[in-house]
Order: structure tokens, then C-alpha cells, then sequence
């Protein structure tokens, strides 16, 4: 597996592929390298990972997303490491995520170093997990 960030050219596979981002918002994430790519040995697309910033200055990983075909082989920890990286050489200390507690990412994460940082309950929704993890 291959990590690359996104550029325009992987705009209409993010658009048709990633339901959980409003499309106004596609491209100024590719502008600002906050879309990676999940690519297989023959460079076609098979996920993506996207983050932002909580509080603007914290990394947040909002999604983390791998075809069903390329999942359980290790593409998620790569993913998750390679970004924690960049954001390390980027000089910050500290990044968080979230999942939902009815949702078994929230064991990845955890093998992944990640420790449960508080929660939020919106209406109608299972509880969201915050996670956070020292990356220095």
C-alpha cells in the first residue's frame, strides 16, 4: 500500500466515495494536504484518511476509510502512523480522533496508543468516544 496526499485529480473519487464531508469542503482540504490517499500496488485509489484541527490547533483525524477488499492487513495503523509523523515534523505534541461507542474502531485506536479523553452525546446519536494521543 501506497500513502500519498490527495490532489485535485482525486477530488470526484473523494466526492463519490466520502458521504461524511460536505463537497464545499473537498477541495479546500486537497488545497491545504489534509486528504491522504490509499493507493494499491497498481496506484488505484482503495481509501483515503482525512483530518482538520479541533480548537484550530489540535490534529484531528476525522476518517480513516479502506475498501472492504484491502482492510484487516495493516493499510489502517499505516495510515495512522504516517500521519502522526507528519504532524510530529509538523512540531505538534499532540492529535486526537473520535469514534462511535457502538463502533469497534475505538479498540484500534486504542492499540494504536490512543486513551479516551472525554465523550459528546448529540440527540438521536450513540455516544462519540474523543481520543487523544502524546506523539512527541
Amino acid at each position: 500500500m501506497k500513502i500519498v496526499v490527495a490532489t485535485d485529480s482525486d477530488y470526484g473519487y473523494i466526492r463519490d466515495h466520502d458521504h461524511h464531508i460536505v463537497e464545499s469542503l473537498i477541495l479546500p482540504k486537497i488545497k491545504e494536504n489534509q486528504i491522504y490517499m490509499l493507493r494499491n500496488q497498481d496506484e488505484s485509489n482503495i481509501g483515503w484518511m482525512r483530518y482538520g484541527y479541533f480548537w484550530d490547533n489540535i490534529p484531528f483525524m476525522n476518517m480513516i476509510w479502506i475498501d472492504e477488499q484491502y482492510r484487516g492487513i495493516g493499510g489502517g495503523k499505516q495510515v495512522v502512523l504516517f500521519w502522526e509523523d507528519e504532524m510530529k515534523q509538523k512540531g505538534f505534541k499532540l492529535v486526537m480522533t473520535s469514534t462511535l461507542a457502538n463502533e469497534e474502531a475505538q479498540h484500534f485506536y486504542r492499540k494504536l496508543g490512543y486513551r479516551d479523553a472525554g465523550c459528546l452525546l448529540l440527540e438521536n446519536e450513540p455516544l462519540e468516544i474523543m481520543l487523544t494521543k502524546i506523539i512527541i
